[in-house]
């Protein structure tokens, strides 16, 4: 390699023997080739000491050692890197030099460059090379990427290379390297077992909270459309103090609400409430029992009661009193709170949405106005 070669940021002095680094009080000569690093090829690469111990705390302590000459070398130390293919070597050495990497050499030697980055300390190579690596995974090398990135300590490889699996795990079960781990890691094998079966029951989880979610979303919604129905009235039902002849009364009645698919049904419900017979058997009517539910719910919510129109809502409210007193169901309180807190989303959202739709009606007059 030439001497310009050694074009970096380093600490260098100038003597009459040429330029030498410092480093930890040893003193490294830049001029010329000093190290041969010696490949399972039995291929010498001449380098620089400097260079290397610079760009690698390995190289450095290794350079500190006495020296060591092996046949062929002549007077140079030398140092084998051994276990990888030459030309991965001769990639990893020219980044201690320039700290550039191709796409190309990615492409080939990345998985060799992950373990030489790691074995020598070069953090920002082994960083490239997790990035790169993780970019190029398939179901065909997920698993020898791995086994990899586990004695390498990288563990964002091994991450996403088991979120793969997770994902393709029929495809992988396929390939040679998943039949070649089952026969002799079988510890491997277990934990990737475990993380499926964690990653199912991850999911099942979050589907399980979305659907309650959505129940809580719909249980505020109806508290939304009880008041809405009794206190201004709906299609079907409002409050029994309406005055008919009052025109903007009567008009405001027969609006249908946003949530008119909720507030129909409920209005249904409302009105069959009022003339069930079966109500007050003894097996009573379903129907009936939910919407006592969604009455005592609302009581629970609410907190003016004394003014509210919603039926048996100052009864439920007395009751939950007593309840409190004599220690009221967990559950129902769990319930009663998960609702709260819907509710007061969902009124967040739609703020958030009006104030948008605020901003963005805004700007189009701003711009019709400009156009004019």
């Amino acid at each position: 390699m030439e001497p310009v070669l050694v074009a970096m940021a380093v600490t260098a002095t100038t003597e009459d023997d040429g330029f030498s680094l410092i480093t930890d009080k040893t003193s490294y000569n830049l001029t010329a080739s000093d190290v041969d690093i010696v490949t399972s090829g039995n291929r010498r690469i001449p380098a620089h000491s400097g260079i290397l111990a610079s760009a690698s705390p390995v190289l450095m302590n290794i350079m500190k050692k006495p020296v060591r000459r092996y046949r062929g070398c002549g007077s140079k130390r030398a140092i084998k890197i051994l276990g990888v293919p030459c030309d991965a070597v001769s990639v990893f050495i020219k980044f201690l030099y320039s700290s550039s990497l191709t796409e190309d050499e990615m492409e080939k030697y990345g998985i060799h460059l992950l373990a030489l980055a790691h074995v020598y300390m070069v953090t920002n190579l082994k960083q490239r090379c997790s990035k790169g690596v993780v970019q190029r995974l398939t179901a065909e090398n997920v698993v020898d990427v791995l086994q990899l990135a586990r004695l390498c300590d990288a563990p964002d490889v091994c991450l996403r290379s088991m979120r793969l699996i997770q994902s393709q795990f029929k495809t992988v079960e396929q390939t040679e390297g998943w039949k070649f781990l089952q026969e002799h890691d079988p510890f491997l094998e277990l934990d990737i077992l475990q993380f499926i079966d964690d990653a199912e029951s991850r999911k099942k989880r979050r589907r399980r909270h979305k659907r309650e979610q959505n129940l809580y979303m719909q249980l505020s919604e109806a508290m939304e459309c009880i008041e809405h129905i009794c206190t201004q009235g709906c299609t079907l039902v409002g409050p029994t103090n309406v005055v008919d002849d009052n025109t903007s009364t009567m008009v405001e009645k027969s609006k249908p609400c946003k949530a008119f698919s909720t507030c129909y049904g409920l209005q249904l419900s409302i009105r069959h409430f009022a003339v069930c017979k079966r109500r007050s058997n003894e097996k009573g009517c379903l129907r009936c029992k939910r919407m006592l539910q969604l009455f005592r719910l609302h009581s629970s919510i609410c907190d003016q009661p004394e003014s509210c129109r919603v039926p048996l809502c100052r009864q439920f409210k007395k009751k939950g009193e007593q309840d409190k007193r004599m220690g009221e169901d967990t559950k129902w309180k769990i319930l009663v709170r998960r609702v709260v807190s819907a509710k007061a989303m969902s009124s967040l959202c739609q703020s958030k949405k009006n104030k948008c739709e605020g901003e963005a009606e805004g700007l189009v007059r701003i711009r019709k106005e400009f156009c004019v």
